[in-house]
């Protein structure tokens, strides 16, 4: 492919880039829906899935790793803790120190809320598409993987 596009291969790519922006948007969105509804904003969310992924962790470790006064992810952590997604430990090795980690609540409605988004999902493409459109789907799903790949 060549550095520089031409006019219709420039147009071209970018209607694709705002038809597939949008075609993503829809999905996400019904994709959240499916998973159940939860008043979580997006900082509490970016909290929730931290824990999840990075493990337990202090208030200020979790301020640095989303950027953001310590202050203001007390505020957050306070609201998780009051609806009883996360709960407090101390630190073993720095007892000064409180290790956030996601309840068995969280990490239950996480988990059902991923099975319910999976099997709508599921649900969906069999309803929706025949076969043949199954596989140019998996054929796509290996297009858009090469725009992400670094």
């Amino acid at each position: 492919m060549s550095d520089k596009a031409s006019p219709s291969e420039a147009e071209r790519a970018s209607a694709l880039a705002v038809e597939l922006r949008t075609a993503f948007g829809r999905l996400k969105r019904k994709v959240r829906d499916e998973g159940g509804q939860h008043d979580w904003t997006p900082s509490q969310v970016a909290v929730l899935l931290r824990l999840e992924k990075d493990g337990p962790a202090a208030v200020s470790t979790l301020a640095r790793a989303e950027g953001m006064r310590p202050q203001s992810m007390s505020a957050i952590v306070a609201t998780l803790l009051e609806a009883g997604l996360v709960a407090g430990a101390p630190d073993q090795s720095d007892r000064r120190q409180t290790l956030m980690s996601l309840s068995k609540k969280c990490q239950k409605l996480l988990k059902d809320g991923r099975a319910a988004r999976q099997d709508w999902l599921t649900s969906t493409i069999q309803k929706k598409l025949s076969l043949q459109e199954q596989e140019v789907l998996g054929e796509a799903i290996g297009l858009l993987a090469k725009l992400v790949e670094d």
